[in-house]
């Protein structure tokens, strides 16, 4: 196939794009965030340094991949700038105020990704977060899972800030994020609410990522912890979150410790993912209905307490 014909479509595609976007000096976040995400991705659809200096392209086609590549190397530096102003603002513990306002302000609805399902997907805010964030490649990792064990997968953000909006942490909670990975849920409760956070993961390359990502941001109610779910210490645990990180024998173990603190203390347990219909089955507790998003929340009940007294079969 030759260069021009393999080259045409992109050279269609581009113009058209640029055509719509005529406007895009306002495409400044953060109000226009996820405009420019969406941009972004629309560029990254073409090859543009590939494209720009083939040899067969014409003044005015090279002239058109260039107007691209400037247009992307502008709204970088936009979101650079943007990304740096919020970890600013979280080092000095406005993180809060600052991080869910741009979480509000620059739109919602998932950019949905073939083949995934509009509760799975992922969409700007998830940009948004790992560049705020800056998780480092993690190490290699060195712990091989059983098969009761799910490999870590990052829970969407947007259901995170409406776990957060919607539920009240206080500074006497302490919210407990069961296989953490690289620890993005309990950072950002960490740098939204007056509670303290604590990942618990199994991997130790991804909480040395956590921990450092906590650091750089000055979150001192921030900790991770390398340890398995099983064996960790739940007493001082209030909110528990599970993205699904065990299934079967595994998952049964830690709702047992689970029920053994809800007998003591009212706790509420979050879940997203596969595990929720079997969490939802426990007896101890109860769904939430006050908070809304695709986080399920439960809270323990009076029957855990009465079971582990012998009051109730």
């Amino acid at each position: 196939m030759a260069k021009g014909s393999r080259n045409s479509g992109a050279l269609s595609g581009l113009r058209d794009l640029l055509a719509d976007l005529k406007r895009h000096d306002t495409l400044k976040p953060p109000s226009r965030f996820r405009e420019c995400i969406e941009v972004l991705d629309r560029l990254d659809a073409y090859d543009l340094d590939s494209l720009r200096s083939a040899a067969d392209l014409s003044f005015e086609e090279a002239t058109l991949f260039y107007r691209a590549i400037k247009l992307r190397a502008k709204l970088d530096a936009l979101n650079a700038q943007l990304y740096e102003n919020i970890r600013d603002a979280i080092r000095l513990g406005d993180g809060r105020k600052v991080l869910l306002r741009h979480a509000t302000t620059s739109g919602h609805g998932p950019r949905l990704r073939e083949g995934t399902l509009d509760g799975d997907a992922y969409d700007h805010l998830d940009d948004l977060v790992s560049e705020v964030l800056l998780f480092a490649s993690p190490e290699p990792v060195t712990v091989e899972l059983s098969p009761d064990m799910v490999a870590y997968q990052p829970t969407p953000a947007r259901h995170i800030f409406e776990l957060i909006r919607h539920t009240k942490f206080t500074e006497r909670d302490v919210f407990i994020d069961l296989g953490s990975g690289l620890g993005h849920v309990a950072l950002l409760v960490a740098i939204c609410t007056v509670s303290r956070a604590i990942g618990v993961e199994l991997e130790p390359a991804f909480v040395e990522c956590a921990r450092r990502t906590a650091e750089e941001l000055n979150l001192t109610n921030a900790t991770f912890l390398a340890q398995d779910a099983r064996d960790a210490d739940f007493s001082d645990g209030t909110t528990f979150y599970l993205y699904t990180p065990f299934r079967g024998a595994i998952l049964r173990d830690v709702l047992g410790r689970l029920k053994t603190q809800a007998a003591k203390r009212e706790i509420r347990v979050c879940t997203f993912g596969p595990c929720t219909p079997i969490v939802a089955a426990e007896s101890w507790i109860t769904f939430d209905p006050a908070v809304s998003g695709h986080v399920s929340v439960f809270r323990s009940n009076k029957h855990a307490q009465e079971i582990l007294s012998g009051r109730s079969a």
